[in-house]
């Protein structure tokens, strides 16, 4: 049975008369990719910050790895590797020096430093531009300098807060399956992204936060059922022949494209009624297919949700 990676416990910080966080409990396992989602003022950073132990909460527990975080703070940041959003290089430096000048803060030989710095250097592609100084890199080089920074110490937990901000299609592909290949070691990945399309793709697991309290977690495809469950059904279907009137409980709108096509609204799935229904009505069924939400809809509808409280 999976382990906790990360386990949150009623987590609360106030700045001021400001509550950025309040009350947050979750828990992330060992070996998934979890995706932290929020609009801005969320709380996102100051849950992440209070995971990392760079700013203390005024109440609750985070355990990181087994660890309780206020009990052995290096010890946990030996073990995990952590993207801020708004990170920076050191200019003055080359890529190379960067790299190593990070690589001292961990127990490596001289040997090990050059190995991991080569291998990453050449993953991220700035192998060519080792000895260039950072301050005359893009934006995205930058970037990547700072995943390949991330990674150092070959940590067991990534946490990446935007990790794909300001990278090419390229670039964004790279972290992608820098992600993929962290799980399929079996380690474990908690980022947050403002690329929902992202997120929807690379998670196990989302959790969204609005003003600093969970409004869901689970797989995506359960917070789309729950969604769905909570906002009604859409129904695309198209017949051979002209569609009858569809009256049932659950249907609470029948929006005709064409006299063979229609969208149905409904609380319900009535996908299964609709096939006996109009079969013993002798109209053939050419397609029939649920509108799936996507994770932005689901999204959007919980920052909604959160203005009409």
């Amino acid at each position: 049975m999976p382990t906790s990676a990360i386990l949150v416990e009623n987590l609360r910080k106030s700045y001021g008369n400001f509550r950025a966080v309040d009350g947050l409990s979750f828990e992330v396992l060992e070996g998934e990719v979890f995706g932290f989602l929020g609009p801005n003022g969320a709380g996102k950073t100051t849950t992440i910050l209070s995971m990392l132990g760079i700013i203390i909460p005024d109440s609750g527990r985070v355990e990181i790895l087994g660890r309780d975080l206020l009990k052995d703070p290096l010890g946990i940041k030996e073990r995990i590797g952590y993207l801020p959003e708004n990170a920076t290089v050191y200019g003055e430096l080359t890529a190379w020096k960067n790299l190593e000048f990070f690589a001292n803060f961990y127990r490596l030989s001289n040997a090990e430093k050059e190995k991991r710095i080569t291998e990453l250097l050449k993953m991220v592609g700035l192998w060519e531009v080792r000895y260039r100084k950072a301050k005359t890199f893009s934006k995205g080089m930058k970037q990547r300098l700072l995943i390949a920074q991330t990674l150092i110490n070959d940590p067991e937990l990534l946490i990446l807060d935007e990790p794909t901000s300001g990278l090419d299609p390229e670039g964004a592909i790279l972290v992608k399956n820098i992600i993929r290949e962290y799980k399929r070691e079996g380690r474990t990945v908690f980022f947050s992204s403002h690329v929902l399309s992202e997120v929807e793709e690379l998670s196990d697991r989302v959790g969204i936060i609005v003003r600093g309290r969970l409004k869901a977690i689970g797989p995506v495809s359960e917070i789309k059922k729950r969604f769905m469950e909570l906002e009604g059904y859409e129904i695309k279907i198209e017949t051979k022949e002209p569609l009858p009137e569809l009256e049932h409980d659950s249907i609470t709108r029948v929006e005709r494209l064409a006299p063979n096509r229609a969208i149905i609204f409904a609380r319900t799935d009535v996908r299964e009624w609709l096939s006996r229904h109009l079969s013993s009505r002798g109209v053939t069924i050419l397609s029939l297919e649920m509108e799936e939400p996507s994770l932005e809809d689901v999204f959007l509808k919980a920052i909604y949700r959160r203005e009409e409280e």
